[in-house]
């Protein structure tokens, strides 16, 4: 069983975990941010920890989490634009309409890439608590989209083992995303 050592984080995780944000976030004071906000979150939640998983795993499980908030506060605010129009009700009246959630083409596709990394995320880290070798098999075929015939020698397997270990893999996939969507 995993213990936590909250006066080591700083010392041992602060650079994997600024490194891994700033590779998500692209702006080293906004990732400095986020990983400063996931020390803090995990100290408040500390005794939530069940000790399934490494300190480290369990920090950067929150990190995931924050830097999705981080999208989702930025999105949100995409969401508010305001247009104001003018109108006019009769020659001697002018007036101004404020239309709020304005039709944006830009904070659709912010909306878009967000949920597509939003879900990467997650199927990541599912593949990382599922079989690790169901897990690779998956990556190589479904998201590297490598040959059957090069899996099967690479891994020494037979096509209908690699479906087969292919189908696991999802089924535990479907069931974490399934746990993760409802949190």
């Amino acid at each position: 069983m995993n213990q936590l050592d909250p006066d080591t984080w700083v010392k041992n995780y602060s650079d994997y975990l600024f490194n891994y944000t700033l590779s998500r976030v692209d702006d080293r004071e906004k990732a400095k941010d986020i990983v400063s906000e996931t020390f803090l979150a995990a100290l408040r939640s500390k005794d939530n920890f069940k000790g399934d998983s490494t300190e480290k795993t369990w920090l950067v499980a929150i990190l995931k989490r924050k830097i999705i908030d981080h999208y989702r506060k930025i999105n949100s605010k995409k969401g508010q634009a305001e247009v104001k129009k003018q109108y006019h009700t009769s020659e001697e009246q002018e007036g101004d309409w404020l239309e709020e959630n304005a039709d944006n083409e830009e904070a659709k596709n912010a909306l878009e890439t967000l949920e597509n990394r939003e879900l990467g995320m997650a199927i990541e880290e599912c593949l990382e608590s599922i079989n690790p070798r169901q897990a690779r098999i998956f990556r190589l075929k479904t998201i590297q989209n490598m040959d059957t015939e090069v899996i099967c020698n690479k891994m020494d397997l037979t096509p209908s083992n690699l479906w087969v270990n292919i189908h696991r893999a999802r089924k535990a996939l479907t069931q974490c995303l399934g746990d993760e969507w409802k949190r």
